[in-house]
């Protein structure tokens, strides 16, 4: 734990940083003050909600698929939903679970589950029957919220769980409660603030087996200073969400967002093009997905790309797996220079951001890091490795990193912070660089490989849309790497031609042994490569 002389001066920076984004309103110190306090009563998604109400009930705060919210709209329907639930015997100590993607009704559910005071579960859109029950079942789910399309999954939970139709296309069977129609029917005066804040469990990626849940609890609306120092996000903005909510990446920026008054766009459905419109349509500032989305914008061409007014934006926000040199400058030469990687995980919140001067000087580092954040590498045996250019294992801490997941493990910690699974170095200029997940580096005929360092060579490469690397058992030299390729349409390109490219770069014993061509790379919801599935095709 950091004393208090480490605190003060960190407090003071963090209100620095939050005045500089409009949220600390001098001279009404009074009204940033009752924001904190709302904040820590009722939660980080419903206490902006009540908030930005109360500054102007006119402001949009979403926009879907079936037009826009104000924020006065989402107080009163948000209300009214908390009050049907406690009717029906939910509150404080109860457990929403919520399968939805993203549209008014999940963000409903979010708001309320907060003037509740109950716990949120964001579910994966992606679940396996078997997964979404394991998962229900451990976190002890009180009700269930859901998308129409998800309905075939809840026959595996038990049927006594409350649920919630959030989204249908075709109207609703009579044994069917719609989120609308207890909304539409019910009282929308404010409730009295719970005992406590309930959080919400986000879920980690869950690339093999059941997902772990991560609870979070936001302590105190200081923490978004972890963000704003070092993305420049302002009050009464228009930030598009390309990727799901009910993961951390698209969760940061939504919540960051409307503490902020702004307008948050959202799509049910993540489409290439229909995110440019969405963007000009709103005159957008701030787009956020993860690196998987911004391939497949980009790869519509530059025409289509270009035939969009995008100029509104100020930041494009990447997160949720490792944004490639190559896609990384490719997004900025279409965008300019507004590209922003993130890195952290589910478990540790945010670690470090690069900001496009960053990018600029170093193409793939994941960048310095930020206010109320502490960064360390450690070698294997625990001792802190200082020197600039030496990979160590990252460990990470914050007011924002989980305490533990609901079933009782935790991540390695040393010093007080918390393993992030990955390793990696940091520059002369205090950059941080990812080299590879701790258990990615594989040992080839004596020397080590990170496959990251191949795969972002054959992102590169003109013939390459993708690539995965990935290590395999050899007899001779222990383990050698095999490359999956998705190649680009039009262009030549076979074995001979990758492993080429490779030798010319990098040394002999980094060029893949094995080369297969893929039509895609095997992907969860949220982009991450699952690349058990590969080693399943090896």
């Amino acid at each position: 734990m950091r004393n208090v002389v480490t605190r003060i001066p960190e407090t003071l920076q963090s209100i620095r940083i939050l005045s500089r984004a409009g949220l600390v309103p001098f001279p009404r110190l009074d009204e940033g003050l009752r924001s904190l306090r709302t904040v820590k009563q009722i939660g980080p998604i419903a206490g902006p909600v009540r908030m930005s109400a109360r500054r102007d009930p006119r402001k949009v705060g979403i926009v879907d698929e079936l037009g826009p919210l104000t924020y006065s709209q989402l107080e009163s329907r948000s209300n009214a939903l908390a009050r049907a639930w406690a009717q029906r015997g939910l509150g404080e100590g109860s457990v929403i679970g919520v399968l939805c993607r993203d549209h008014r009704g999940l963000i409903d559910s979010m708001v309320a589950s907060g003037k509740l005071g109950s716990r949120l579960l964001l579910l994966n859109t992606g679940f396996a029957k078997p997964q979404f029950a394991d998962v229900v079942k451990r976190e002890n789910v009180s009700a269930l919220v859901y998308d129409e399309e998800f309905a075939p999954l809840l026959d595996a939970v038990e049927p006594a769980i409350p649920r919630f139709l959030a989204w249908t296309d075709t109207p609703a069977g009579e044994s069917a409660t719609t989120l609308e129609e207890l909304i539409v029917n019910t009282d929308d005066r404010p409730l009295p603030n719970p005992g406590k804040p309930g959080g919400f469990v986000l879920l980690t990626s869950g690339t093999t087996g059941t997902p772990k849940g991560a609870p979070r609890q936001v302590k105190s609306g200081l923490s978004a200073a972890q963000l704003l120092d070092r993305i420049p996000m302002r009050v009464n903005e228009c930030t598009v969400i390309a990727a799901p909510l009910f993961h951390g990446t698209a969760l940061s920026q939504f919540i960051i967002s409307f503490a902020l008054g702004c307008t948050v766009v959202v799509r049910r459905k993540f489409d290439p093009e229909a995110t440019l419109k969405m963007i000009q349509d709103n005159k957008a500032t701030e787009l956020v997905v993860v690196p998987v989305m911004l391939q497949r914008i980009l790869d519509l061409g530059e025409d289509v790309v270009g035939s969009y007014d995008t100029s509104s934006l100020r930041i494009v926000f990447s997160a949720g797996s490792a944004l490639s040199p190559e896609l990384g400058n490719r997004a900025t030469k279409a965008f300019g220079d507004v590209v922003y990687n993130l890195y952290g995980s589910t478990e540790v919140a945010v670690a470090t951001v690069a900001t496009p001067e960053d990018w600029r000087a170093a193409p793939g580092t994941v960048g310095k890091v930020p206010c109320g954040c502490r960064v360390n590498l450690y070698d294997d045996h625990g001792a802190r490795i200082t020197e600039p250019d030496v990979i160590g294992r990252i460990f990470v801490g914050s007011d924002l990193a989980f305490g533990g997941y609901t079933d009782g493990r935790n991540k390695e910690v040393i010093d007080g912070l918390l393993s992030s699974g990955d390793v990696g170095h940091f520059d002369a200029e205090g950059r941080l660089f990812i080299d590879g997940r701790d258990d990615d580096m594989i040992v080839s005929g004596g020397e080590n490989v990170y496959p990251v360092e191949v795969e972002n060579l054959l992102a590169e490469h003109p013939g390459v849309v993708e690539a995965a690397v990935i290590g395999v058992t050899d007899p001779e030299f222990g383990q050698r790497l095999r490359a999956f390729v998705v190649r680009r349409d039009g262009i030549d390109l076979d074995e001979d031609g990758v492993k080429a490219h490779v030798k010319a770069n990098l040394a002999r014993y980094k060029v893949p042994r094995d080369v297969q061509f893929l039509e895609s790379l095997p992907r969860n919801p949220t982009g991450k490569l699952l690349r058990g599935k590969l080693s399943e095709m090896a």
